[in-house]
């Protein structure tokens, strides 16, 4: 199922495209275009956008409020030159076109004279595996479930549901136009996407989190442990509280993985425990970038109550015994005066 994406939650998500719309296992990278287009359009909803991706990094963006296809990463701004972003502004104008026409013509097929949202969406997505091969694929989705999609073998439109024949029939006529889509998926996107990791250089090498363990006590008593891990990417990463060597996922409350707006990201997981427990407590964290995994061990802080009530008594017993030393010392003088 191709599922509604915002464009504010795109940072989010795209690391997971590959599992979501059907990539193949083994793919190492993907780069391809999402597009999204709304019946009706409103505050914090557009009528169309795209972005062009490599991975989980959203590399370009065009939207029907700025109907302009720009960078969003500075390494593709200083790479890429301006007719590359001048010939998808001009095929990306006829497609949001495209798009409003075609969501128009299958509103009036489904009889939705309603004033309900309707969507439609496509991906298109090359990949690069493991060992070396390629692949890709092309779908559209209407309302947030799958329509129809591209067969590369047969090089034709396949209708996902029965309401999308009519839709593949016509898509299916245009043999020029799927011969250039396999074209495209097979022999154009894999040079691009080999171009875009050269590009990326640096900026796409995996980098360590950075992990920080804290605590802070809670209303009802207990101890919240928390663990911070951040600076790492690719956003891929997992993070689990351990109690004596045991993951406590069960118990766990994550807090997802979040942009930290410099290209790497950031999560956080936590933890309650009793205070009063001897158990030890490390928090696992396992990533791309770490040749094994990184354990940090938290370590309770000492109650200062309890220090500033042992200064004390130690205080008070030295006081204590330094008075009884000097009534003795006073009692021999006394006894040695009265002889």
């Amino acid at each position: 199922m191709m599922l509604l994406l915002g464009p504010f939650l795109l940072p989010l998500l795209l690391g997971a495209l590959a599992g979501i719309w059907g990539a193949e296992a083994g793919s190492a990278h993907s780069t391809g275009y999402y597009s999204l287009a709304v019946s009706q359009p409103g505050e914090g909803l557009l009528e169309f956008f795209e972005v062009g991706y490599l991975d989980d990094q959203i590399l370009g963006r065009y939207d029907s409020e700025t109907p302009r296809y720009r960078p969003m990463v500075q390494w593709m701004e200083e790479n890429v030159d301006q007719h590359y972003w001048n010939s998808h502004t001009k095929e990306l104008q006829h497609w949001q076109t495209w798009y409003k026409e075609n969501l128009e013509m299958l509103q009036q097929y489904y009889n939705q004279t309603d004033n309900r949202i309707h969507t439609l969406q496509s991906l298109l997505q090359c990949e690069l595996r493991a060992d070396g091969s390629t692949g890709g694929f092309m779908q559209i989705s209407y309302n947030g479930r799958d329509f129809l999609y591209y067969d590369l073998k047969t090089q034709t439109w396949v209708a996902s549901v029965p309401q999308a024949a009519i839709s593949q029939r016509s898509l299916n006529a245009d043999k020029s136009y799927n011969q250039n889509a396999k074209f495209y998926i097979q022999e154009v996107c894999p040079v691009r996407l080999q171009t875009f990791l050269v590009y990326g250089g640096e900026s796409l090498k995996p980098k360590e989190p950075q992990v920080l363990v804290s605590d802070r006590p809670t209303p009802e008593g207990f101890t919240r442990l928390s663990c911070r891990a951040h600076g790492f990417y690719p956003q891929d990463i997992a993070v689990v509280w351990l109690k004596n060597g045991v993951a406590m996922s069960g118990a766990m409350q994550s807090w997802g993985i979040v942009p930290s707006g410099d290209g790497t990201y950031q999560t956080r997981v936590t933890l309650e425990i009793d205070p009063s427990s001897d158990a030890r407590y490390q928090c696992r964290v396992e990533h791309k970038s770490l040749a094994q995994e990184l354990r940090v061990a938290w370590e309770p802080k000492s109650n200062p109550l309890l220090i500033v009530g042992a200064v004390i008594a130690v205080l008070l017993v030295a006081a204590m015994a330094g008075i009884v030393l000097l009534i003795r010392k006073l009692g021999n003088g006394y006894s040695q005066t009265a002889s």
